[in-house]
């Protein structure tokens, strides 16, 4: 029997990330005692005129959303992209933005059935002073935090009494440097270590000033709670990075760290700044997805022409010797068994019994099949087709590369059939059905993600897919993330894209992923094949990685990076790598393991990695997206009165909802709400009645 080889997808190589070096908060950079008495005056002044703001009643209502003004810098749009990550509604208002709303107490609350109502359940701010709102502005947001309660951040701020440090004993670059949570804050999800990355030694990526509190003041109410801390460099004590001023009846936390979005330290710290700015109770739903795809199982993959820059059978010109392909062993198997249990990890096998078949039917048994099937029970298992056939367009391969076959007579394109497509999807159930793998018979990722559109040959998917998948029975189809990113339906199917890793498909050895990265991603002058000077838009050039040392020395850290990155976004999509990565060399393994490591390093256990199979990653995704949907429609009403949570909205919605621990549904004795995750309890909740009540313990602060 003939596999189709499959097309390679070019992969991305990540660009460096863009510094925070470079921002600076803007605020006074000296403690000059006449400029902040005059500012002083000028602010009472200023609320004198708008008169004292009106005393509010026991229990107001406060609804659960964020109030964001940007200036466009870095830090703050930090801070914009948590909100957006775990879906807490935000209203955004653009400094920069002429008609933008004027902040007034009128824009900050009102009453609503004659309850005081605060539109706002935190404030977010680019910086301590604020000098692009008004003086009014700024005196109705104090009023307004001090009358609600209302927590506002300082996304990046100059050190100084105003904000309750001291002048800061160090400025500079934070790369390589390990801060400290408090115990007792809003980070129940880590372990207590933040190392700020430094991915480029010699490049400054991370910027930063280190400052102790001011003491604590009784006589002014004045009191400094550090809840990031790091050395001072040069000296035996730490400094402040972050913490909260309590002070005139607010609390505003002020960050003393420039950061962008993409930094590994921004992602793990941002859940804790949602969680203090909102005390603990937001709409929105954050968790740490990781789940690794392995395709091809029980075929061999083609392996990498070192010397022709190219893979026999996929696209090497005529001449270029065949290479020996790549296929598990049995010993790979009992591998991966142990090194599952060793890392409590278990990754999903995308099977093709025809390669198996092919096997038995050449040399009577299989011993791969066999080690497979006896440790069955152990691995998660997915439909990856039967034989890996193309099932897109019929492939034209008299022309480089290949083109969609035409009839002669019509120029029509032509198309593998829908009985060819389903016959492929419903013998590879059978094929599970028959050994005795258990898999779910609506899910499948087909070879090369075939069907689908695929640019530039094949900008339309298979008119034939839809109604094969119909006939078949298939609910989740994975895709390609990097062609293909945005979820969306192919008849009853939904698509689930993943995330392709850099460990190719056609290495099974160090060496051969290296000379295929050389290839990819160096210049024609460094004898690569110039892809990255062709696309400088979406491809960097490097310098040609040493043979020996390049896989564990850039391409593993690289890619550990970006998975990293991907699980911190609350994102569900699957990651995929092939059968090859575990044969030979077993390449793949120090790709996973400083993925967990990295993440249970820094994370507590109560917030465990979610290892979700296709069909769950597809459903999250689709909550996800259905949310940001109502979100945008404005269907859902939400606020705290005291204790109690009301969500409202149409019947059968899904709300994501964060609470505290101890959070009851209904009342103060009704079942646990939620799920347990990082400290606190969270869902998506289906309104069936159209409405829910949530009462969270009254000690709860956040």
């Amino acid at each position: 029997m003939a596999f189709a080889a499959r097309n390679r997808a070019v992969p991305r190589a990540a660009r460096p990330r863009r510094s925070a070096r470079g921002e600076r908060p803007v605020g006074p950079r000296r403690t000059a005692c006449p400029v902040r008495l005059a500012l002083g005056a000028a602010l009472a002044l200023v609320a004198a005129l708008l008169g004292a703001p009106p005393a509010v009643a026991a229990d107001p209502r406060i609804d659960l959303r964020v109030l964001l003004v940007t200036d466009g810098q870095a830090s703050v749009e930090a801070i914009r992209r948590a909100l957006q990550t775990e879906g807490v509604p935000t209203t955004v208002v653009e400094l920069s933005d002429r008609s933008r709303p004027t902040i007034t107490p009128e824009f900050l609350a009102d009453q609503v059935d004659g309850v005081d109502r605060a539109k706002f359940q935190a404030v977010v701010l680019p910086n301590a002073s604020a000098p692009d709102l008004g003086e009014a502005e700024r005196v109705a947001l104090a009023d307004y935090e001090r009358r609600f309660g209302v927590r506002e951040l300082a996304a990046f701020s100059w050190p100084e009494p105003g904000v309750g440090l001291q002048g800061p004993r160090y400025a500079g670059a934070l790369d390589g440097v390990t801060a400290t949570v408090a115990t007792g804050g809003p980070f129940r999800y880590l372990r207590g270590a933040v190392q700020f990355e430094d991915v480029a030694p010699g490049v400054a990526e991370s910027y930063g000033y280190l400052a102790q509190p001011l003491p604590d003041d009784p006589a002014v109410g004045r009191r400094f709670e550090p809840l990031l801390t790091a050395p001072i460099p040069g000296t035996s004590d730490r400094g402040v990075l972050a913490g909260v001023l309590h002070q005139d009846g607010r609390q505003r936390l002020v960050l003393t760290y420039a950061s962008n979005a993409d930094q590994r330290q921004s992602q793990v710290l941002a859940h804790g700044w949602v969680s203090w700015l909102t005390k603990g109770v937001h709409l929105g739903h954050l968790r740490n997805y990781f789940s690794v795809h392995v395709d091809d199982v029980f075929l061999p993959d083609s392996r990498w022409s070192t010397s022709g820059n190219c893979t026999p059978g996929d696209d090497c010109p005529p001449g270029v010797p065949e290479t020996r392909d790549i296929r598990m062993t049995p010993s790979d198997v009992t591998n991966l068994l142990l090194w599952q249990l060793r890392n409590n990890f278990q990754l999903e096998l995308l099977y093709n019994g025809g390669g198996s078949d092919e096997v038995v039917q050449r040399d009577g048994v299989d011993p791969l099949t066999t080690a497979f099937l006896a440790a069955s029970s152990s691995f998660r298992w997915a439909n990856h087709t039967y034989s890996h056939p193309y099932l897109g367009c019929v492939q034209d391969f008299t022309v480089r590369p290949w083109r969609c076959a035409t009839d002669p007579a019509t120029g029509q394109v032509l198309y593998v059939s829908q009985q060819e497509i389903a016959e492929e999807i419903t013998k590879n159930v059978q094929w599970a059905r028959a050994h005795g793998l258990a898999i779910r018979p609506d899910e499948l990722v087909t070879g090369e993600h075939s069907g689908m559109l695929l640019l530039p040959q094949q900008p339309v998917d298979n008119p034939n897919l839809a109604p094969a998948l119909a006939q078949s029975g298939i609910g989740w189809l994975g895709s390609d993330n990097s062609r293909d990113s945005t979820q969306r339906a192919i008849g009853p199917a939904t698509t689930v894209p993943r995330h392709p890793m850099n460990v190719f498909y056609n290495v099974a050895t160090a060496a051969e992923e290296v000379d295929e990265y050389n290839w990819i991603y160096t210049s024609r002058a460094d004898g690569g094949s110039g892809i990255c000077d062709d696309h400088p838009q979406t491809t960097t050039c490097i310098k040609p990685l040493d043979p020996a040392r390049g896989y564990g020395e850039y391409i593993v850290p690289l890619e550990v990076r970006t998975a990293l990155r991907h699980m911190l976004a609350n994102d569900p999509r699957p990651h995929y790598v092939h059968q090859s990565n575990l044969a030979e060399e077993r390449i793949l393994y120090p790709v996973l393991e400083g993925v967990l490591k990295g993440y249970r390093d820094v994370y507590a256990a109560n917030a465990p990695v979610v290892n979700p199979r296709l069909s769950e990653a597809g459903r999250q995704l689709q909550r996800q997206a259905a949310w940001r949907a109502a979100v945008e429609r404005g269907d859902v009403e939400a606020y705290q009165r005291g204790a109690v949570i009301t969500v409202r909205g149409p019947a059968g919605i899904e709300v994501p909802l964060t609470v505290p621990e101890g959070s009851r549904v209904g009342s103060a004795t009704g079942a646990a709400f939620g799920e347990p995750y990082g400290g606190e309890r969270s869902a998506f909740t289906r309104l069936a009645t159209g409405a829910l009540t949530v009462v969270r313990p009254a000690t709860a602060t956040g």
